[in-house]
């Protein structure tokens, strides 16, 4: 599976735990959906790469050229895309073994299924992608899942059977959900050079036509796309989608007014109120699968391995001042397992707002203030860099809050803000002292990625057996009772030892034109881009 900053990828797993999600259809109301037209986007991050797997970022854009065998629907709910049915145990598409230590997942493919360059779409590319991710000279942004993998048999062009080493709970949001490889284009070739990763191949209702670094996008559509809607009339509707970089968050609010961009899937929260009020503007509130957090380098200061520090930084941290000065948008939380989903658990050890527990805590742990206030122990100040995307106004908002709480009970944290390639180098690298950001999940997420020993977003460098055997045990089981209690018991041992601190959680605020109509938003890292071929404009 796929973790992403919100650069823009939860203790729930896939049709067992409760999700409650508010979502905002915007369909509009027409006679006939209209044919034609560009939509333009403004994304406020820069995009490092087309490859859907090597990217450090949200695949909004990939979104719309690769497809997989399954999609996450508006509800979080995975429905098929590629395959023509969700593999399930009830219809036979998953079995067990009889030891229940592996499992098998038959995936029928849809027939009829073009890449844009025309070549037919069949299972030996389903094989082709897992032979490709998990070759150890492709260097990925992720390759979840393919390790879990032993073999894949191909008994025909559109059958597909996936054989695991363990049983995969997570199996929906791996590998084959993010997209699939083209074999007949890239076998043999390199995947960290190939154009590919600039002109990415795919199956879906868009093609890459113009890709400028730092600029722009340009997105035209597939006369060879296979969905239809439902009088027939072949997908997709638009002409072109243009994805424009604007990372600064002013220039990206003074387009959307002018109507250079229709679009952004990120508005800033200090400028919900003056885009709502534009009158050809709709403002979509979409509760996500995302927490903000505050993540401690390991590898970094030796105080901050000190958890009386830690405790220190937690208690001196006002959440509520950051929803606040967010609007009220954001709401503070006390666990990584976002409070939509049942396996959140409410009774783990709390940090309230508390300075003056903070400072007896730092006093406790030998560190008094020196002659500028910033506290001082063996001759080190607590001063630190606080990484942050360079840009994300949310984010550099709340970054200021933190820092004004820390300087109250001693700490210094200086602004180390990076955009592009360095922020994604600096975050996988544990480049930082602390890091402040999001992280969005797919509907059944693994924590291991984040916090188990060499998880692949774990830059910090935590590590800690006790938090590893618990996310072992709630990722190698189909049973739901035995995956909510690894769940909970993982959460409440995390709060202890204290590696991250949970901050808010998000609700991704989207401004659309009006004239977009089917546009429906998704809560998953799939992006709202998963599903944009029955997107259209009105005239």
């Amino acid at each position: 599976m796929k973790f992403t900053p919100i650069s823009q990828h939860s203790a729930s797993r896939k049709g067992r735990l409760l999700l409650a999600l508010t979502s905002v259809l915007l369909c509009g109301t027409a006679l006939a959906q209209e044919r034609g037209g560009t939509l333009t986007v403004g994304l406020s991050y820069d995009i490092d790469t087309l490859n859907v797997y090597s990217t450090g970022y949200l695949g909004d854009v990939q979104a719309t050229v690769v497809e997989g065998l399954l999609a996450p629907d508006r509800n979080a709910n995975y429905v098929p895309v590629l395959a023509t049915t969700v593999p399930t145990i009830k219809n036979g598409g998953i079995k067990v073994s009889a030891d229940g230590k592996q499992m098998s997942i038959t995936y029928k493919l849809r027939r009829n299924v073009k890449w844009s360059d025309g070549t037919p779409f069949t299972s030996a590319d389903v094989k082709f992608t897992w032979e490709a991710i998990k070759n150890p000279k492709f260097i990925a942004e992720s390759k979840d899942g393919s390790e879990d993998v032993s073999s894949i048999d191909t008994p025909d062009p559109y059958t597909a059977v996936v054989n695991y080493k363990r049983v995969a709970p997570d199996y929906a949001s791996t590998l084959f959900t993010f997209g699939i490889f083209p074999k007949h284009a890239l076998e043999g070739k390199d995947l960290n050079t190939d154009v590919y990763n600039e002109k990415p191949l795919g199956t879906g209702p868009f093609k890459v036509k113009e890709f400028r670094r730092g600029q722009y996008v340009i997105m035209e559509r597939n006369p060879l796309y296979w969905r239809k809607d439902s009088k027939g009339v072949q997908l997709p509707y638009l002409d072109q989608i243009v994805f424009k970089i604007i990372p600064d968050a002013n220039t990206l609010v003074t387009q959307l007014k002018s109507g250079e961009i229709q679009m952004t899937p990120s508005v800033p929260y200090a400028q919900v109120t003056q885009l709502d009020a534009l009158p050809n503007m709709n403002i979509v509130k979409n509760n996500v699968l995302s927490w903000q957090h505050l993540d401690f380098n390991f590898k970094g200061p030796e105080a901050l391995r000190d958890l009386n520090v830690r405790q220190a930084f937690a208690y001196a941290i006002n959440k509520s001042a950051i929803s606040k000065a967010l609007g009220g948008f954001p709401k503070p939380i006390d666990t990584v397992v976002v409070p939509v989903f049942s396996a959140s658990n409410r009774n783990v050890v709390k940090y309230p707002y508390n300075p003056t527990k903070a400072k007896a805590l730092l006093d406790a742990a030998g560190y008094k203030p020196g002659p500028d206030g910033i506290r001082v122990k063996n001759g080190q100040r607590m001063s630190y860099k606080i990484l942050v995307q360079a840009g994300r106004a949310n984010d550099e908002i709340a970054q200021q809050v933190i820092i004004s709480s820390l300087k109250a009970v001693g700490i210094e944290l200086q602004p180390d803000n990076k955009t592009g390639v360095a922020f994604r180098e600096a975050r996988y690298k544990g480049g930082y002292d602390v890091f402040y950001s999001g992280w969005i999940t797919s509907a059944d997420p693994v924590y291991s990625v984040f916090f188990k020993t060499g998880g692949v977003n774990n830059g910090q460098g935590f590590s800690n057996p006790k938090i590893d055997a618990l996310l072992n045990r709630a990722e190698n089981t189909l049973d739901p009772a035995v995956q909510k209690s690894a769940l909970m018991d993982f959460q409440a041992e995390l709060m202890k030892v204290l590696p991250t601190i949970p901050i808010t959680t998000n609700l991704s605020v989207i401004a659309v034109t009006n004239k977009l109509g089917n546009f429906v938003p998704n809560p998953t890292n799939m992006t709202n881009f998963v599903n944009t071929s029955s997107w259209y404009l009105k005239k």
